[in-house]
């Protein structure tokens, strides 16, 4: 086969076979595609598109052009992923809840993009804890836990991984076929039985629309079940932060929290209904209603703490942080509020301006050579719909200097925007897209 003519088939808007396709999926990541002809083929798909037949057959060969996990375990293997928003720790304490139901977890997860925050990047807020471990080791953890939370090693879909540093640099990011193709083709090399995405909407998530979001979530579910996983999507409200907190360190005290007080929070219900869905479609609860009771049972008693204290132990963690977590977290040297100017109701939250507001605290990277500092970022955030007083706080800044500290003030200031009168509270999940 050839490159160019691969190419010059999806500029005459006709889509490569499935054959054709795992060819250049393979030469994306053997080199033998260069760097040109991979960019002049992201901009082709971008333009013409792919097609749900082609969508999936791009998806399934960049997951096979790398090695594809195999599990030899008594139970169903499941995941969950998220399109990415603010304050959104979902798989810190989805991840653990699942296992304790019976299922297998591995949780192959990525870092920080744009204003969003990463599950690594949180998980490494934690002292000691390791996110990069070999397959033998990760078979070994999840046998032994249940569950784990790592990052994909080289060889998990090497030609994504290519294209996607390809796509950054070439504006082809906002592509439905390719993202579709990148998310699943990753999330689908672990092998899972079944799979629930978790596709956010909103002012701090990348899809701001409904429409929008549920052409991604549509296009997801169908591609995954295409290619022989049972997977449903759930459209969740990204229009303020899902827990009150923004920043790793400090979403890690909020999931902690959510794991131990046994008060239901955003956090702790979305959890539980994105893990009932899964649950219902690996077949371990008789319907997602059921599956949801028994997740939020689960964390609110302690047993999902528990096993995150086991899977956390197994990655090198602490010990005993369960039990004393706030001993172990990093905290900023700058604590300060945010207050109101005046009285009212918060009325809209810009939650990618407060996500961005944190990576310029040093909480995200900038560009990729940066060094997170896991103790910065912002806690106690307002919620929509709530009254403020004059003067009450907004938000409480976590910062390493105070020029820093003054900076993230304005943009918090400038995110939320009161209103004299009530405001409508936006509900939490806006759709299910079932398999």
């Amino acid at each position: 086969m050839d490159a160019r003519a691969i190419i010059a088939k999806l500029r005459r808007r006709e889509v490569p076979d499935a054959a054709e396709l795992a060819w250049f999926a393979q030469g994306l990541a053997d080199g033998s595609v260069s760097d040109a002809q991979a960019g002049a083929f992201a901009m082709a798909v971008c333009m013409g598109g792919l097609g749900p037949e082609g969508r999936a057959a791009l998806t399934v060969a960049k997951r096979d052009s790398g090695d594809v996990l195999r599990w030899d375990l008594p139970g169903p293997v499941i995941d969950k992923h998220s399109t990415g928003g603010v304050g959104d720790c979902v798989s810190l304490v989805l991840a653990p809840a699942l296992a304790e139901c019976g299922a297998y977890v591995p949780m192959i997860s990525g870092r920080g993009l744009g204003h969003t925050g990463g599950t690594l990047d949180k998980m490494e807020a934690i002292p000691g804890v390791t996110t990069q471990v070999g397959q033998e080791r990760l078979a070994q953890i999840v046998r032994d836990t249940g569950a784990a939370i790592v990052g994909a090693t080289a060889q998990i879909a090497p030609a994504d991984k290519r294209l996607y540093a390809i796509r950054d640099v070439t504006a082809t990011v906002e592509s439905l076929d390719l993202i579709t193709a990148s998310i699943l083709s990753k999330k689908l090399a672990a092998s899972p039985d079944a799979l629930v995405l978790d596709v956010k909407l909103g002012s701090g998530a990348f899809m701001k629309t409904h429409e929008a979001a549920r052409s991604l979530a549509v296009a997801l579910t169908e591609t995954a079940n295409a290619a022989g996983c049972r997977t449903s999507a759930v459209i969740s409200d990204m229009n303020q932060p899902l827990a009150r907190a923004l920043g790793n360190a400090l979403e890690v005290d909020e999931v902690m929290q959510a794991m131990t007080s046994g008060a239901e929070t955003p956090l702790s219900r979305l959890s539980a209904e994105l893990g009932g869905v899964v649950l219902s479609d690996a077949g371990i609860a008789d319907n997602a209603q059921q599956g949801a009771d028994r997740l939020s049972a689960i964390i609110a008693d302690g047993r999902a703490a528990e096993r995150f204290g086991r899977m956390l132990a197994a990655v090198g963690g602490p010990v005993q942080f369960v039990e004393n977590w706030a001993r172990f977290l990093p905290e900023a040297h700058v604590i300060q509020e945010v207050t109101a100017p005046d009285a009212g109701y918060v009325r809209a939250i810009d939650g990618e301006a407060l996500g961005l507001a944190v990576v310029a605290l040093g909480g995200g990277r900038q560009v990729e050579s940066d060094v997170v500092d896991p103790s910065v970022g912002l806690s106690s955030v307002v919620r929509l719909g709530g009254r403020v007083e004059r003067g009450a706080p907004l938000a409480v800044i976590h910062a390493a200097r105070e020029d820093a500290a003054r900076h993230a003030e304005q943009a918090v200031r400038a995110a939320i925007r009161l209103s004299p009168d009530p405001v409508a509270v936006p509900k939490l999940i806006h759709e299910v897209i079932r398999a």
